[in-house]
């Protein structure tokens, strides 16, 4: 979900009724830049994150970023604070960026991830066996579209989410291409009209979100995700390739520059403190992508409704 930032700024600090004064007893003036990526849940943890470091005196900046490409300006300080990297497609990006010493792991948002591959319920009856991978593979053409012929199609999320769809089907020898969707938006939309029509379709689905609640389905069940799979060829199935297994599950973590907590110590607490449930996003993410209310309505809506929990983050 893309949004045009300046706007969406001006209307996040207006709406709290933030003004320069307010920065007076923040440790600097100087903008704390959050990231803002390209699906509806992480723009909800970054603008609620953002409030109330507003709320706290601090002068706060969104900026658009890639995912992936994110950690650079991290590592240079250019960026400070990254609300939402997936243990299921971020892990190796983190890591790399917090060995370095340039950031810091700030901990888990206390929400899980999984990602992973997803077919509606219907399909059961045209490929017997599934969720089981093979029965999937042996069920490609029933999958098929005019765009990918013989070729079974997996609908990925847009490319700059990660994943490794690409070497996943290299490594299992599964006869799938990968379409990406160009945006989270669309991603969901075809879900829906392929559910409608019960149309074939196999796709990347994540939670928390809304998706796995509306629709009736199940994910691919893959070789056990392990880290050597990714790392060591010859681990699993296939001992010339890597990442012959499903994806990773676990925490969704918090990352910032190393320099945050020298420059604004407070806001590096309240950072580390934040934390929301599955359950309370993906109810979020709902009101967004489904009844069409904004981020920054629903954001007030729960910062209204939790004000003990997020005024905890910034306390003395």
């Amino acid at each position: 979900m893309k949004m045009h930032i300046r706007k969406f700024v001006a209307a996040t600090l207006v709406g709290l009724g933030v003004t320069g004064a307010a920065f007076a007893d923040a440790e600097s003036q100087e903008p704390i830049k959050l990231t803002l990526h390209d699906w509806s849940g992480q723009l909800l943890t970054t603008t609620i994150m953002g409030k109330v470091l507003a709320e706290a005196g601090y002068n706060v900046e969104y900026v658009q970023a890639d995912y992936i490409a994110q950690f650079a300006g991290l590592k240079s300080g250019d960026l400070h604070v990254a609300m939402e990297i997936w243990e299921t497609t971020g892990r190796e990006a983190m890591d790399e960026a917090t060995a370095t010493g340039n950031v810091v792991n700030m901990g888990e948002t206390g929400m899980k991830a999984i990602e992973e591959w997803w077919y509606p319920s219907y399909m059961e009856e045209v490929c017997p066996g599934l969720p089981d991978w093979k029965a999937l593979n042996d069920c490609s053409r029933e999958f098929s579209t005019p765009e990918t012929g013989s070729m079974g199609r997996y609908l990925g999320g847009p490319v700059t989410w990660g994943g490794f769809d690409e070497e996943r089907i290299e490594a299992l020898e599964m006869d799938f291409e990968v379409v990406h969707a160009g945006t989270d938006a669309a991603l969901f939309a075809e879900l829906e009209s392929a559910y409608q029509r019960k149309a074939p379709i196999v796709l990347w689905i994540y939670s928390p979100h809304w998706a796995p609640t509306k629709y009736e389905g199940s994910f691919v069940k893959f070789p056990a995700y392990t880290t050597e799979c990714y790392e060591d060829p010859s681990w699993g199935g296939n001992p010339s390739l890597a990442y012959d297994c499903g994806k990773p599950t676990g925490p969704i973590w918090k990352v910032a520059w190393a320099g945050l907590e020298e420059t604004w110590p407070g806001a590096a607490k309240a950072v580390e403190a934040f934390t929301i449930s599955n359950e309370d996003m993906g109810a979020m993410v709902g009101e967004v992508d489904l009844n069409g209310k904004s981020v920054d309505e629903v954001s007030d809506a729960w910062l209204a409704a939790n004000k003990d929990t997020w005024s905890a983050w910034i306390a003395d």
